[in-house]
């Protein structure tokens, strides 16, 4: 795609107007992929039948209804977020860190999300009933949002000095801390009993068939306001990349640039995290595949990392309801399955580029 020529001429095309088709290409993309997320399910329900219905003025059964508007709407409008998140805090992390390996576990995010929801799958129990009653369905979602939160504050605590932060510090922090938060859910794992360990297993492979109203709404709002952030740091990312010296002879304010984009990358991270389980390969795969095929402008790529993200874990979400039908693969299963040759294939072709 970069080779495109102008028309009449000798030069690429200018990658604004590349990143701009790209963005119509992947909404009509991601509309589609909504529709068929929305039309397929395991039932025989008809998105096609039941809106022929809505137009005639005819009344939907109760089954119908339920199927598509409590089931399979908030799904894909869940994985439409949760995607868009991931890939979104991919891009931010390759651009703080300037390296094309970064993905948002690395800081330790996933792991400290990963930590509150297992604490609560395996003692949530043993909290009053006020509490249980209070959270609901959701203690999961937000233990593991409160594990991210907490977390990554004492990342930024440990690798800022005088108010500066170190990314280097920060990544190799963000290491020890994703090994004690892997060593603490090892012992809650140890803890939990076969019911337990079931739920444990399947939240950690992905899943988003949990998907309600009631996580979308507490959920979607956050997850858009992190990804409108986001798109204030196109700029100081850009000066990002060619140093922190240049950028702050820029004009950019360094310290505040890198505390935002940790923050978001917090945000969108842990609030993917604690209503999807573990799943992987979004935040790396997403921003590389752009980047080769529009450039590393961040005004362009932040907000076609969310569109592509967005569609990509729909895709993966209607395989994985498909293939094994009528059950379902967790949808990290798929990822995984989809996001290795393609990462393969990335590290052959840039293994020059990137000095592997």
């Amino acid at each position: 795609m970069t080779g495109l020529l102008r028309s009449g001429g000798d030069l690429p095309l200018d990658r604004r107007i590349l990143a701009r088709r790209m963005t119509v290409v992947l909404i009509l993309v991601l509309g589609i992929l909504a529709v068929a997320s929305a039309a397929i399910g395991a039932t025989g329900t008809s998105l096609w039948g039941a809106l022929a219905d809505l137009a005639a003025g005819r009344e939907l059964a109760t089954s119908e209804r339920v199927i598509l508007f409590d089931i399979r709407l908030p799904r894909t409008l869940m994985c439409m977020t949760v995607g868009a998140a991931l890939a979104v805090a991919g891009a931010i992390l390759q651009g703080l860190f300037r390296n094309p390996l970064a993905d948002p576990g690395i800081v330790g995010v996933s792991a400290g999300a990963s930590l509150g929801a297992i604490t609560a799958i395996v003692l949530g129990g043993l909290l009053p009933a006020t509490v249980l009653a209070w959270a609901g369905p959701s203690l999961v979602a937000l233990s593991a949002f409160l594990g991210a939160w907490l977390l990554t504050l004492l990342l930024y605590r440990v690798s800022t000095r005088n108010g500066q932060t170190s990314v280097a510090t920060m990544l190799l922090a963000g290491v020890a801390f994703t090994a004690l938060a892997m060593a603490l859910s090892g012992v809650m794992v140890f803890m939990a009993n076969d019911s337990q360990l079931r739920d444990l297993t399947f939240w950690n492979m992905g899943s988003l068939a949990g998907a309600t109203w009631g996580k979308l709404q507490v959920t979607g709002p956050v997850i858009l306001l992190a990804l409108g952030a986001a798109m204030l740091l196109a700029r100081g990312l850009n000066a990002l990349a060619m140093g922190e010296a240049v950028a702050a002879h820029l004009g950019i304010p360094v310290q505040r640039t890198k505390g935002a984009a940790i923050l978001c990358t917090a945000v969108l991270t842990g609030t993917a995290v604690a209503v999807s389980g573990g799943i992987g390969f979004i935040g790396i795969i997403v921003p590389h595949l752009l980047r080769l095929a529009t450039g590393p402008d961040h005004h362009g790529l932040l907000p076609n990392c969310a569109l592509f993200g967005a569609a990509l874990l729909l895709f993966a979400d209607i395989i994985a309801r498909v293939i094994v039908s009528p059950a379902e693969l967790p949808i990290g299963i798929v990822t995984a399955l989809m996001g290795t040759p393609v990462f393969l294939w990335i590290l052959l072709r840039r293994h020059a580029a990137m000095g592997l």
